[in-house]
């Protein structure tokens, strides 16, 4: 059997065995068998990787089992190996042992461990199905399992009213576009009698004026199943309108938070539209779209990001505005470029996700800045992690010199969408602007969160840094939660055990050295040798841009430090006073555009109201009182008024008998003046 496999399936394996016989083995070795499950995967990762992009290996695909064979609609479980499953594979696998051994420390107190334990191996193995998949069907699987495992794992402390709805939130907002996904599938199998990605794309480059609609309204098959396609990949990855519960999701442990929103479940959207890159060429109005909702998030989120004070949330919205430069990446036809800042994203956001939560861990589950302040002293290493992440973040880094791993990344996401406005491609030119844009916002808001959190004196009490324990950790050893005040103004923080350090320290050397040592293959001159048709690369691809462009992400990054120093460190107390200066619109902001409440009337009171309607009018009223209900209610009347008619009377059953015989005398008398017989 080939190794591959064992990849996909021994997470699989770890999740059922800890799932199932957790109460068996125990809580340790629950966690030390999903652990090295995926430690297992990882290595095996790194190998494919590297025997696929320096050892010249060659793509494969391995077919393990029949999946669904029905009227010609076929699928088989399959693994593909290319670059492009390679990257993902290594990505995945490497968040993900990372999350694994920081959930030791982090979740150590926790009853519930072992659970804990097996929806992370289960969501890992969902997630490399869908990356490892040669058909739609498999990757929609895949797609799904990982929509189960975040249900299961935002929503982990199910004893929190707010965890549950959260959990909710994102399951329903992903359905959405999961019915697009699906409908996508079935445009596809349905024009080109196929689900597997060869076949279709083969079957719509030589038939790309096809024409898809109902009732005379006609559309190009490919335009009408990118759009499909893309419409499940908004869901997946929180893009505009279909993003309102990637801040909810914050609910769960913070390690989801980063195994989820770093480099796994949100970057699905990316690597499907990726993965789909020759249709998406085959299709400008779609791809257009893809370009002008990446870059609509990517302002949209960095503009709700300045305004959030709860410290998880604010990274959760910087994943929504690194999405975007993702998809008008992707939009404007660099996948290349849109797979580099997925993968130079991963560690600098599971870096930055694993700072807050130690920083959370540190301050004895305290989230909100505001009740922060001075904790760099008391927690150096975090403050160093967090730094390294912020500044591979906003993409730190001097032309033609170096650079930190967003730098390489992002700015050769502005410069495409530069390029692309020059050759007139739709949302080009607008893509440029909001990345720019939202640059400069992205280091102001990244700022802001490092100096309210460590810098300054410590502004919450000891009561507030103990009000938000999550957890319910009963069972905490003896002087674990001790007040850790040195002096007055001092923060109660604590430094991170260092099985929460040790992947914090890994995840910042990619931070710094990934972009920099990958930038050759992924986006530069080894490109073709590297992708070897894994993804459409453009001819021309690697243009040059005007200085202007190169330097303007430099000097807005700079632009939005000098404003945080200004506001944040040289003069505190200012923010909240331009805050109250600002209501309507800090209030617009902080409310994240009111999305929630829009939705909330509309979809939500509205849904109540549709459901209340066929509910209580329909079915109680209609329904049932003209069905079961009515007919019980008129049999109750009537034996009532028969009850009443039984009184014991003599005279009263006389009285009945004379009129029933009155009664029946009359009728055959007068059936006898008819001429007939009674």
């Amino acid at each position: 059997m080939p190794y591959e496999p064992i990849i996909v399936l021994a997470p699989l394996a770890a999740a059922f065995i800890a799932g199932l016989f957790q109460k068996q083995i125990g809580d340790r070795a629950a966690m030390a068998i999903t652990t090295g499950s995926v430690a297992i995967a990882f290595m095996l990762s790194l190998y494919v990787f590297a025997e696929l992009t320096w050892f010249g290996g060659a793509p494969r695909l391995i077919e393990l089992f029949p999946f669904i064979d029905v009227g010609g609609f076929t699928s088989t479980w399959s693994v593909r190996i290319d670059t492009l499953s390679a990257v993902m594979l290594v990505v995945v696998t490497s968040v993900s042992f990372l999350v694994h051994l920081y959930s030791v420390g982090y979740m150590a107190e926790d009853p519930h461990r072992a659970r804990f334990f097996a929806y992370l191996s289960f969501f890992t193995f969902s997630m490399l199905a869908l990356v490892t998949a040669n058909d739609f069907l498999q990757m929609f699987f895949g797609w799904e399992g990982v929509g189960v495992a975040s249900y299961l794992l935002i929503g982990f402390w199910f004893d929190k009213r707010s965890a549950n709805d959260a959990a909710i939130k994102a399951f329903v907002t992903n359905r959405v576009g999961d019915f697009g996904f699906a409908l996508g599938i079935m445009a596809a199998f349905f024009c080109y009698g196929s689900i597997r990605f060869d076949d279709v794309f083969h079957a719509a480059a030589q038939s790309p004026g096809m024409m898809i609609g109902l009732d005379g309204f006609q559309v190009r098959a490919v335009e009408a199943i990118s759009v499909l396609l893309f419409i499940g990949a908004m869901g997946k990855s929180a893009q505009f309108f279909l993003h309102v519960w990637l801040p909810d999701a914050m609910e769960g442990p913070t390690p989801v938070s980063a195994l989820i929103h770093a480099a796994t479940m949100v970057t699905a959207g990316v690597f499907m539209v990726c993965r789909c890159s020759e249709l998406f060429e085959l299709a400008p109005y779609a791809a257009g779209m893809v370009t002008i909702i990446g870059a609509v998030t990517a302002f949209f989120a960095a503009t709700v990001g300045m305004a959030q004070n709860d410290i998880k949330r604010v990274v959760a919205y910087s994943t929504c505005s690194q999405l975007g430069y993702m998809f008008f990446a992707a939009g404007v036809g660099a996948y290349g470029v849109a797979m580099f800042h997925l993968f130079t994203h991963a560690f600098f956001k599971a870096l930055l996700f694993l700072g807050a939560g130690s920083v959370i861990h540190g301050l004895h589950h305290e989230q909100d800045m505001r009740n922060m302040g001075g904790v760099r002293k008391p927690m150096p290493t975090t403050y160093a992690m967090m730094v390294i992440g912020t500044l591979a973040l906003i993409g730190f880094g001097v032309p033609g010199v170096f650079g930190f791993a967003g730098f390489y990344s992002k700015d050769a996401a502005i410069e495409a969408a530069y390029a692309a406005g020059e050759a007139g491609r739709i949302g080009g030119e607008l893509a440029f602007w909001a990345g720019v844009i939202a640059a400069l916002l992205t280091s102001f808001y990244s700022w802001r969160l490092i100096f309210m959190t460590f810098e300054g004196e410590y502004r919450g009490t000891a009561h507030d840094a103990h009000a938000h324990d999550d957890h319910a950790h009963a069972a905490a050893p003896a002087g674990h939660h001790a007040d850790h005040h040195d002096a007055e103004g001092a923060a109660p923080a604590h430094e991170s055990p260092w099985v929460m350090l040790a992947p914090l320290l890994v995840l910042a050397t990619g931070a710094v050295f990934a972009g920099f040592a990958f930038a050759p293959y992924f986006i530069g001159e080894s490109a073709d040798t590297f992708w070897r048709g894994a993804l459409h690369i453009a001819h021309g691809e690697h243009h040059h841009p005007p200085a202007w462009v190169v330097w303007a992400p430099l000097a807005v990054t700079v632009l939005g430090f000098v404003l945080a120093v200004f506001i944040y460190l040289l003069n505190q107390g200012l923010g909240a006073r331009i805050a109250a200066a600002t209501k309507p619109l800090h209030a617009f902001l902080a409310h994240k555009w009111y999305f929630d409440e829009l939705y909330d009337a509309v979809f939500v009171k509205g849904a109540r109201a549709l459901g209340d309607l066929f509910w209580k009018g329909g079915d109680q009223r209609v329904i049932d009182g003209l069905g079961p209900d009515g007919v019980s209610a008129a049999a109750r009347f009537s034996s009532r008024q028969l009850r009443r008619a039984q009184t014991g009377y003599v005279y009263h059953y006389g009285f009945l008998m004379l009129v029933a015989a009155i009664g029946f005398g009359g009728y055959a008398i007068w059936v006898g003046m008819q001429g007939g017989a009674p």
